[in-house]
């Protein structure tokens, strides 16, 4: 299904119609995908990515109906996850010396997924290729967006910006315009892919795209790797971007829960009741997570500006869909959300003390010890969880500062990156980047990347 993008960009890609799990099993597409590809034919020839790997011999097929293999000039690798290069070693098999240009850990991720040593070129935010015809390829180094790897190319003359990860979505769509495709679909998918792949960069991402934006470069059109290409007024999801990775949060809570006799259902309920009670206009949300997809879920927890989680107590714990959802919330590090935990319990509890644990070392400010109840809630057990829900919006109003983030701010020594456990020491700065010895956390610049994992000062905590 080859079709032009726009004068000599043709979308060489792969509608995946039928995937319902991406990631392994860790993220849903409940639409499809699709894996774009795009080849640009200008006086030099280039193709940008690949497609997943099972499609591999079917897109080097269909690609040689586009163009001979071998006048292929250049392969542009933006991202070496198997999704975008999987083609790869088919690909190469045809044309072993055909350059790739990539980052330096772009490179690194190829060879380790493949095990080969193609013709690497390393590029740096700022190099370019030339294309001929008046048109440049220019390389912009996204790091954490969502792997170390990964980069956005932009294309002169068209101007158009091959924008890897960022922006995109699992959406298969015969329709690969924005404007042609069914806007409450499109943004769902967008909100979703935000949420659930790049809420613990957003620190990263303002920062990346405040610095596209100060290139001054027209952007005519946004071709994402994955989902539909923005052409209609493209700009809309850069401004929305910058929304979501603003601590963002709409007028809306949610309550998830796991049950196995209905008695933390019945508590859920109640509590809703007595949220409702208190504020009109809040939206609540309720999800059984035995019977929600988690990916759905945390989309919603992503929206909220705060949510509640309960489990019953079993072997005094909590149930493991309730458990596997605070681990990813804790990996997404959501931020300016608050929390509390519910429960029920028999002959004894542990499941609301875990819980509430859990939601504060996610990064939530916890709002009490949370509410629990004996076997299955009596009448005036479940008039408490009224009260309960009353009073979490009463606190909800009250002021408050995520304490890691509070913590993080009035630190003086030292502080340890989350994502990969390197440790800023005052005592020493970091010199690469012009943070003196001496620095203490308050004093560094906030343009601060771990020099391990390029995460921004946001994703730090005392160590």
């Amino acid at each position: 299904m080859a079709f032009t993008v726009k004068n000599n960009i043709r979308w060489v890609g792969k509608q995946d119609w039928e995937l319902r799990e991406f990631h392994g099993s860790e993220y849903s597409t409940h639409r499809g995908s699709s894996y774009n590809s795009y080849l640009v034919k200008e006086e030099k020839i280039a193709l940008i990515d690949t497609v997943w790997a099972p499609y591999a011999e079917e897109f080097v097929a269909n690609l040689a109906k586009e163009v001979d293999l071998g006048s292929i000039d250049y392969i542009i690798a933006n991202h070496g996850e198997i999704d975008h290069s999987g083609a790869l070693p088919a690909l190469m098999a045809r044309i072993p010396d055909t350059p790739i240009y990539c980052t330096a850990n772009g490179a690194k991720s190829l060879r380790g997924h493949y095990h080969q040593d193609w013709n690497f070129k390393i590029v740096k935010t700022g190099d370019s290729l030339d294309l001929g015809n008046g048109k440049q390829l220019v390389f912009v180094e996204m790091p954490m967006l969502h792997w170390p790897d990964s980069m956005a190319t932009y294309m002169t003359g068209d101007a158009v910006l091959f924008s890897n990860d960022a922006f995109g979505q699992h959406y298969a769509s015969a329709q690969m315009f924005n404007d042609l495709c069914d806007p409450v679909e499109l943004h769902e998918e967008c909100i979703k892919y935000y949420a659930n792949i790049l809420t613990p960069f957003s620190s990263l991402v303002t920062q990346k795209i405040h610095e596209v934006l100060a290139l001054n470069l027209p952007i005519d059109m946004i071709a994402t790797s994955h989902g539909i290409i923005w052409r209609d007024k493209p700009t809309q999801i850069v401004e929305q971007y910058l929304k979501w990775a603003d601590n963002y949060q709409e007028n809306q809570i949610t309550l998830v829960y796991d049950t196995m006799w209905n008695g933390t259902r019945m508590m859920a309920e109640a509590i809703a009741e007595g949220i409702r009670k208190a504020d009109k206009d809040v939206v609540i949300k309720l999800f059984n997570l035995s019977n929600s997809d988690k990916n759905d879920v945390l989309t919603h927890v992503f929206k909220s500006r705060a949510i509640l989680v309960g489990s019953p107590t079993v072997n005094n714990v909590m149930l493991p869909h309730v458990a596997a959802l605070l681990e990813e919330m804790t990996g997404l590090r959501f931020k300016n959300k608050a929390a509390a935990a519910f429960g029920t319990h028999g002959w004894s509890g542990g499941a609301v003390d875990r819980i509430t644990k859990r939601l504060g070392d996610a990064g939530f400010r916890v709002l009490g010890p949370g509410i629990t109840a004996e076997w299955r809630p009596t009448d005036n057990a479940l008039a408490d969880g009224v009260r309960f829900g009353e009073a979490f919006i009463e606190q909800l109003g009250s002021t408050g500062q995520d304490k890691a983030d509070t913590a993080a701010c009035s630190c003086s020594g030292k502080m340890r990156c989350q994502t990969c456990s390197w440790i800023y020491d005052p005592e020493q700065g970091d010199a690469a980047q012009g943070v003196a010895a001496g620095t203490t956390w308050q004093d560094v610049p906030e343009t601060f990347l771990c020099p391990v994992c390029f995460m921004g000062k946001g994703d730090f905590v005392p160590a």
